[in-house]
């Protein structure tokens, strides 16, 4: 047991991070050149006292014009063709093609919380194969691993940054858990963020937030039958400016043998530059009116889940589920506003069954993680835990369940490029290393804040912050002008 621990801890120190685990390359930036995809090094950037050793990653990400998001949508850097009339049509062909996977690729899954439950998994996939094992990590017996997405260069996939599956599970009967948490926390003490979006989707288990600007939140899916979180699955946070939060796991164990069970989604959003200042805004989402449930059909049909819907069809000719994070789906859309045209839906389809979605053509990035079970787009399949990236032409997507006994979950990214420069590092995402230089200096300056001790209660909590005040303010809008 305690060699599985060392082990698992040699492999995941060097990947914790505030809120997520990013992998370590030493004191290098790797600088790409999306229309020369050749790597160099760049000097790295001095780091606050408090913040861990990071990825250092930029990307410098071009635009070329004409694109079809340009001549279908995106006014921005348009080149007149020399026969425009023919260019549009061209153009506008291309867009009713169905969207292909263009790669696949599967990131490495980490073993923390448990540090011993997720090398057990890992040696297990070896043997089982990965689909029984994310079938076993869906049990709520076992977790202890989480899968840093990087989409690299973070450009390409613009506005996606990041994506990050996490499934633990905390026992009260497990001896190493107590050892771990000694110095390894369960959870995210306080850390900052500037210039984009965190959006955290809680599929099991819950978060307690508190922030720099005296917020405190908690949020998660129901569980055990009881709605404790009011329906509020979904934390949309726009750093903006600047803040610090923690993000610690809300752990309820039903009882002594039974563990408690934490899986979510955390995407890193980018903004377009304007916004990148703007003052921090935090919603919580879930329900119907937020975040829609869509059912559809064998026939085609769409129709939103509501608890007095009478009329729905029967569970015989449902294809799939869908719950829109952001975006629209069919004529369905969620609450709340964005900066620029994304989709992010989370997507179930039933044994023997297909998914349909239009994506607006200017919509050039597509991503497809899979969570459970497996499927296919034009005759590719991708499998569990595996991460598919769509062509970025066309409209029509669809996705098929060949299983005749499982369903296939998956997540759904997309959305528009935003054509701008990028500039990731540690936990602040710009435009430019000059950007990302003066976010830290404000961080060590005190500018966001002071971190606290997560062990703090909450009157001691208030009272660091009197002390030690962030000189941002949240807004009372998301931002947008």
């Amino acid at each position: 047991m305690y060699l599985i621990l060392l082990f698992g801890l040699s492999q995941t120190i060097l990947f914790y991070r505030s809120d997520a685990f990013l992998l370590s390359r030493g004191q290098e930036a790797w600088i790409i050149d999306s229309s020369r995809f050749k790597t160099s090094q760049k000097q790295d950037i001095n780091r606050s006292p408090w913040e861990p050793n990071l990825i250092s990653l930029t990307a410098r990400y071009e635009s070329k014009a004409p694109t079809s998001e340009a001549i279908l949508g995106d006014t921005d850097n348009v080149i007149e063709p020399t026969n425009n009339q023919q260019f549009v049509s061209e153009t506008l062909n291309k867009s009713l093609f169905q969207r292909k996977i263009a790669n696949i690729e599967k990131f490495a899954r980490l073993p923390v919380w448990p540090v011993w439950n997720g090398v057990f998994l890992f040696l297990l996939s070896k043997v089982a194969g990965q689909e029984i094992v994310a079938e076993w990590e869906q049990t709520g017996w076992f977790g202890g691993r989480v899968c840093p997405n990087f989409f690299n260069p973070p450009g390409s996939t613009s506005p996606f940054i990041m994506l990050v599956h996490h499934c633990h599970s905390f026992a009260m009967w497990d001896p190493v858990r107590y050892i771990q948490r000694s110095f390894f926390p369960e959870g995210f003490p306080a850390h900052p963020h500037r210039g984009f979006i965190t959006v955290t989707y809680i599929l099991q288990g819950g978060f307690k937030h508190r922030d720099s600007l005296g917020v405190k939140q908690r949020y998660g899916a129901s569980r055990h039958g009881q709605d404790k979180y009011n329906g509020k699955h979904t934390q949309w946070l726009m750093t903006g400016a600047g803040l610090l939060h923690e993000e610690m796991w809300d752990i309820e164990c039903p009882s002594f043998i039974q563990p408690s069970r934490q899986e979510l989604y955390q995407l890193w959003l980018n903004v377009p530059a304007k916004y990148k200042l703007n003052p921090p805004k935090v919603n919580l989402l879930g329900g119907q009116e937020e975040t829609p449930t869509i059912l559809a059909y064998s026939d085609g049909t769409l129709k939103s889940v509501t608890d007095n819907d009478s009329s729905r069809k029967t569970d015989s000719a449902l294809q799939s589920k869908t719950i829109v994070i952001a975006g629209k789906y069919g004529q369905h859309y969620a609450s709340i506003e964005t900066f620029s045209g994304v989709d992010i839906f989370h997507v179930v389809i039933e044994p023997g069954g297909t998914w349909k979605h239009s994506i607006p053509p200017h919509y050039s990035t597509g991503i497809i993680y899979m969570r459970l079970g497996s499927a296919s787009v034009d005759g590719t399949t991708i499998l569990p835990h595996h991460t598919a990236y769509l062509s970025r032409q066309g409209n029509e997507l669809i996705v098929t369940n060949s299983s005749p006994t499982k369903t296939a979950d998956f997540l759904l990214l997309a959305g528009e490029d935003l054509n701008e420069p990028v500039a990731a590092q540690g936990s602040m995402v710009m435009n430019s290393y000059d950007q990302i230089n003066q976010a830290y200096q404000d961080y060590q300056q005190g500018r966001m804040g002071i971190p606290w001790s997560h062990e703090l209660s909450d009157e001691k909590w208030r009272e660091h912050l009197q002390k030690f005040p962030s000189i941002y303010k949240f807004s009372d809008r998301a931002g947008l002008k």
